[in-house]
This record gives C-alpha cells, structure tokens and sequence, in this order.
C-alpha cells in the first residue's frame, strides 16, 4: 500500500467516525428534547408536586407545593421538630419518621434541599448532615428524586438577586405563593422558599437549553 492510499483509506474512516458521532450526539440530543417536553406537557397537565426542605435535627422545616401551568399552589407547610434531650440517634430517627409520613401524605415528583455547607462549627456542620442524610433516605426510599440548591441559587430564584436579605426572601415567597403572612418559623419559610426554586429551575431548564443551541 502506498502512502497515498493509507492516507485515503485513513481519511475516509476519520471522515466516517465523525458523521457517525454526529449522528449518534444530535439524536441522543433531540431524543433528550423529545423527552423532555413530554416530561413539561405530563407537568402542564397533572402538575408538579414538589417537596422542599431546609434541613436541621431540631427543627427541619417542609413545605409542599403545586406547580402547574406556571402557577403555585400551597398543599401544605410545618416542620418537623425533635426534643433536644433525646438521644441524638432517636432524634435521627424521629426526622426519618417525619419526612416518610410527609412523602406518603403528599407523594412529591420531587425533592428540593438546601445543598450542604460546612461553617465554622464543625460539631453542629456533621450534626446537620446526619439529619439532612435521613431526609435525603426518606425520598430515596419513595424514589423520589432530590436536587439540591444553594443559599445563593434560592435567593436568585425567588427574589432575583443572590445576595437579598433573608426578610426579603421571606415577602418573595409570600407573594408568590399568596400567603396572608410569611410562614413561621423561618425553616418552614426556607423550606418553601426551596420548593420555589426547584419550580423555577424546572421550568426554565428546557427554554434554556433551546436557547443555547441557538
């Protein structure tokens, strides 16, 4: 073989593998498209039932919300709470208890919780995360997804500034849920607040992916 004819032979395959791949990449991308605003029309129709989460081992705020046709409706909003002189593996167990009965009771397509973040109190930082590890087994248990928001992608979301002062956030979530008064506690607020977020980010996620296709 010449190395004319390797070289065209060479080519030929090069020039084969990359329609190959394109045709693998773009169909695997419309197929996503495909799917996925069958997912938004199922959504449109029946709705998107989301149960957000703000984690904690002696209060755990909740709140579960409708979302459907770009309208928020409130199914219901408390905490979860456990006594500070149990023993902490009881307590572990209580919120276990709590957040099963809460996906039974509403059976959430989703869950949205605060992403986990250490600060300066490592004690209290690996106390949270067992807590919020029994929350995040409740959903898996119900295979219910759970997606996970920062503080700053909230705060984005609900008010449209990420750096907005929790009160602000608070009247955001009142507002667009059209409460009569910003929930109490403030996990439970939180924990709506998340809800929100999740609905949001859901909804723009396909809008945002045609956009950059261009």
């Amino acid at each position: 073989m010449t190395s004319f004819q390797f070289y065209k032979k060479y080519n030929i395959i090069i020039r084969v593998q990359i329609q190959l791949y394109k045709l693998f990449y773009f169909n695997i991308e419309y197929l996503f498209i495909i799917c996925y605003t069958v997912i938004n029309i199922t959504m449109e129709r029946y709705g998107l039932i989301i149960l957000g989460i703000d984690p904690g081992y002696a209060i755990v705020g909740w709140g579960a919300i409708e979302y459907k046709n770009n309208h928020f409706g409130v199914l219901g909003y408390g905490t979860v709470t456990t006594e500070a002189h149990t023993s902490f593996t009881t307590r572990l167990e209580q919120i276990y208890d709590g957040i099963f009965h809460l996906i039974d009771e509403y059976t959430p397509d989703a869950m949205a919780i605060e992403k986990l973040f250490f600060n300066t109190n490592q004690k209290t930082a690996i106390d949270v995360a067992q807590a919020r590890g029994v929350t995040v087994l409740a959903a898996q248990k119900h295979s219910v997804p759970i997606f996970e928001y920062t503080p700053l992608q909230v705060k984005q979301s609900v008010v449209g500034y990420g750096r907005a002062e929790k009160k602000q956030v608070q009247e955001m979530t009142k507002i667009i849920l059209n409460l009569s008064r910003v929930p109490k506690p403030d996990d439970t607020a939180d924990a709506l607040a998340m809800a929100i977020c999740h609905a949001h980010v859901n909804g723009s996620s396909l809008a945002s992916m045609l956009n950059n296709r261009g």
